[in-house]
C-alpha cells in the first residue's frame, strides 16, 4: 500500500512551545492506495466549507481556528493532483465526527464513512457538512489486542493492514487508526493530543494555545489523559514498530510528509 500524508486544512499560526518555527497547525490526513480503492483517515476541510465556511464551520470557530480557507488544500484538490479521480476514494476512516475532520465528506459522497457506533450516536442530524447524507459503516467495541491496546479491529471492504480501535476521551467514540506501512505501523491518535511535546519526551509538555481548544472540547479528561500517557509509553518503548501523530501538530506533520 503506497500512504500519502495530507493537510487538507491549514489553520492558524503557532510557535512551538520553546519558542520560534511558527507554522500554521494542521489537519493531518491519510491518503491510503489500497486494492479496494482508494481510503481516506479523515477529510479535513473540504470545498464546501471553503465556499461557505460560516454556515458548515461556525462562526465562532472561524473566528478562533483562524482557517486559511485555501480550495488547493481539500482531500478533492489533493486527491486529483495524485493523478486520481473523487470517485476512486471508496472509504473513509474517521478518528471522530467534528467539522474540521468531516468536513470533506460531501466531496466524497459515494464513499463509504467509518465511524465508531457511539460516535455516530452523537452526530447532529441538522449538520450542514451531513446533508449530503453520508454513507454510514458504524463499528462498536470488541476485537483483537494491538500493542496493548484492545478492541482493534480491521473493517468491512478494507485490507487488515488498516485496524481501528477506542481511543476515547476527546470525545466520546474517539479512535484511532493504524495503518501497516510494511516497516512499521502508522497510528494516527486524531485529536487524543495535540502537541508532540505530550508524547515524545519523559516529562510532557503541552502547548498553551493548543491546550485551551482541548479543554474546551473533551469529554472525559481522565480517559484522554490515560490514553496520552499510553500512547507515550507505545512511543518510548516501541517507537521503532510504531509512529504515533496526531491531527494538528505542524511538526509532525512536516517530519511525516517529507518522508512519505
Amino acid at each position: 500500500m503506497r500512504i500519502h500524508h495530507l493537510n487538507c486544512g491549514s489553520l492558524t499560526t503557532i510557535e512551538r512551545v520553546e519558542g520560534g518555527d511558527a507554522r500554521h497547525v494542521v489537519c493531518h490526513c491519510l491518503l491510503i492506495e489500497t486494492d479496494a480503492g482508494l481510503a481516506l483517515v479523515d477529510s479535513g476541510l473540504g470545498t464546501h466549507d471553503i465556499a461557505r465556511p460560516g454556515e458548515r464551520l461556525g462562526a465562532d470557530w472561524v473566528t478562533y481556528a483562524g482557517p486559511v480557507l485555501d480550495p488547493a488544500e481539500t482531500a478533492l484538490r489533493q486527491v486529483r493532483r495524485l493523478g486520481h479521480s473523487p470517485s476512486d476514494v471508496r472509504h473513509i476512516i474517521l478518528t471522530h465526527a467534528h467539522n474540521d475532520h468531516m468536513g470533506g465528506l460531501s466531496d466524497f459522497p459515494e464513499a463509504t464513512v467509518h465511524l465508531h457506533r457511539t460516535e455516530h450516536a452523537t452526530l447532529d442530524p441538522d449538520d450542514a457538512q451531513l446533508a449530503h447524507g453520508p454513507r454510514w459503516s458504524t463499528y462498536g467495541d470488541g476485537g483483537d489486542e494491538w500493542f496493548g491496546f484492545a478492541g482493534a479491529r480491521p473493517l468491512p471492504g478494507l485490507p487488515p493492514e488498516i485496524v481501528v480501535f477506542p481511543l476515547g476521551g476527546h470525545t466520546p467514540g474517539h479512535a484511532g487508526v493504524a495503518v501497516n506501512a510494511g516497516d512499521r505501523w502508522l497510528l494516527h491518535a486524531g485529536d487524543t493530543y495535540f502537541y508532540h511535546g505530550e508524547i515524545d519526551r519523559p516529562e510532557p509538555v503541552t502547548h498553551p494555545l493548543m491546550q485551551l481548544v482541548q479543554d474546551g472540547g473533551e469529554t472525559d479528561r481522565a480517559l484522554r489523559l490515560d490514553n496520552v500517557a499510553r500512547l507515550r509509553e507505545l512511543a518510548r518503548t516501541r517507537g521503532d514498530e510504531v509512529e504515533v501523530f496526531s491531527a494538528h501538530d505542524p511538526w509532525e506533520f512536516g517530519r511525516l510528509s517529507s518522508v512519505s
